[in-house]
């Protein structure tokens, strides 16, 4: 076996081989990675393997395999390692180590109580999979041999502590030049916070979460599918952190996923998702980069999305959004995708009403530089995105603002004191004497700025933009025309 794997090393302390039955068996078997030894990446109590009697019948001779209670364990530097080898796994000696234990090709793979744990940065948070259970069986291909996927398969196993996971379905596993496998999966209440290390080098902020998920998954080489007919996540908290100094990284990082997008594209990979749910959930952006950081948020946010697929055939995606901004003003959001093969058309349509004010103050501050004491905001916005040309418009509502308070702003400097009551009597100036309110529109319409952007981008610069120059309900203007009366 040792002679046969590269940079691996197998340790065996005691076997048994029966001349009756013709089996062996092997006890506290380890498997060590050389590179990085501690822990062993495998320790497996018991591996028996023996002639699979019944095939003797049909004049094969093949092998039966079973691990009992086998342990895997895999950390963030060992998986870094396997991932550096430049040498392909077919070429790292496994198969040729098995045949070392048994000279007979398996044909019956079993695998009794397992346990499957990587650990990223946070030892607190391991992925485990426990109690797994798995049998493929046919594997040569002995029976069946004019179906697709001759060999049946089924595994079953506990996910993260919660969570149930199972897998049914076929494989082919003589298909050149890799195995074809296809099944149906379901998992149930599989916690999401284990994931909070690896969503983190995303710049994602995972706490809490718990996922339902059921489909279809069909790999092989002329089929590359993965169908989720349901996913619903419900209790997340989930936000995207942006920062100065991971800006770069961020922008890197958005190139490589459009990248593998548009690659699955070209290789034939149909990815369909027939419908989403998150609920009562949390959703946000971090901004780190402004001074001061602020965080906008949906809080009870309810997200519905029917439909989404990579293949331009399948239709348009919808989604909608039910929630609260800011924690307090209910939000309806609706969204149309449709893929097209350079910038996607969509429309979006979105309404949010009567925000306290008060708990924008960190946004006020980090782009007007100022704060309220009082009042409610409101927000109205429809955009059509058509053929590389964008139409709509963005309408902030402020009713009952109120900027300067004596008690509030007593530790501030008189310039900015000055700067507020200005600022306050401005959106004075601008309120609908008859309904109290403060109301600007800006207009969008054009060609889409980056024409490789994505439906996301392209929402997201249009909102900012909007923010700077039309939420803010005409500040820098009014206080010009001010100065000029003056």
């Amino acid at each position: 076996m040792n002679q046969s794997l590269t940079g691996y090393t197998v340790r065996l302390p005691r076997l048994h081989f029966r001349l009756l039955g013709f089996s062996v068996t092997l006890y506290d078997l380890t498997v060590s990675q050389q590179a990085n030894p501690d822990p062993p990446v495998a320790v497996i109590p018991k591996l028996h393997a023996s002639v699979q009697w019944r095939e003797l019948l049909t004049g094969h001779i093949v092998s039966d395999f079973l691990f009992v209670k086998p342990r895997i364990r895999v950390n963030l530097p060992q998986l870094r390692k396997e991932a550096s080898d430049a040498t392909p796994i077919k070429d790292r000696g496994w198969q040729q180590a098995a045949e070392a234990i048994y000279p007979f090709k398996i044909n019956l793979l079993r695998v009794d109580d397992g346990d499957f744990v990587y650990i990223d940065e946070d030892p607190k948070r391991p992925l485990h999979i426990a109690h797994l259970a798995l049998r493929a069986s046919n594997i040569r291909n002995i029976h069946s041999k004019e179906r697709t996927y001759p060999s049946p398969l089924h595994a079953e196993g506990v996910i993260f502590e919660t969570g149930r996971g199972t897998v049914d379905g076929h494989a082919d596993f003589l298909a050149e030049p890799f195995a074809g496998v296809h099944v149906i999966y379901k998992v149930d209440r599989v916690p999401l916070d284990n994931f909070r290390p690896i969503s983190a080098r995303s710049n994602l902020v995972l706490k809490g979460g718990e996922l339902d998920s059921e489909g279809e998954v069909e790999y092989a080489p002329k089929v590359k599918m993965v169908h989720v007919k349901d996913l619903t996540v419900a209790g997340l908290h989930l936000d995207y952190l942006h920062t100065l100094a991971t800006a770069a990284a961020e922008t890197a990082r958005k190139e490589v996923v459009k990248a593998a997008a548009k690659d699955a594209g070209k290789k034939g990979v149909v990815l369909k998702l027939d419908k989403l749910d998150v609920v009562r959930s949390n959703l946000g952006l971090v901004n780190k980069a402004k001074s001061p950081p602020y965080r906008m948020f949906f809080s009870d946010a309810n997200v519905h999305v029917t439909n989404l697929s990579n293949q331009y055939s399948q239709g348009p995606a919808v989604a909608k959004l039910r929630g609260k901004f800011m924690g307090s003003g209910p939000t309806v959001a609706y969204l149309d995708y449709r893929p097209t093969r350079s910038v996607p058309d969509f429309d979006v349509d979105l309404a949010i009403e009567d925000t306290q004010l008060t708990a924008m103050n960190d946004i006020l501050r980090a782009y007007a530089k100022l704060d309220v004491t009082a009042g409610t905001f409101s927000f109205y916005s429809q955009l059509r995105v058509k053929n590389g040309q964008m139409n709509g418009y963005i309408k902030p509502l402020f009713a009952g603002m109120k900027v300067y308070d004596p008690e509030q702003d007593r530790q501030k400097s008189v310039f900015h004191k000055l700067y507020e009551m200005i600022v306050g009597g401005i959106a004075n100036l601008l309120e609908n004497k008859q309904t109290n309110d403060v109301a600007t529109k800006a207009d969008i319409s054009g060609p889409v700025g980056n024409a490789k952007a994505s439906a996301w981008q392209i929402i997201g610069s249009a909102f900012e933009n909007a923010f700077v120059k039309a939420i803010l309900p005409g500040f820098e203007k009014q206080v010009e025309r001010l100065r000029a009366k003056r």
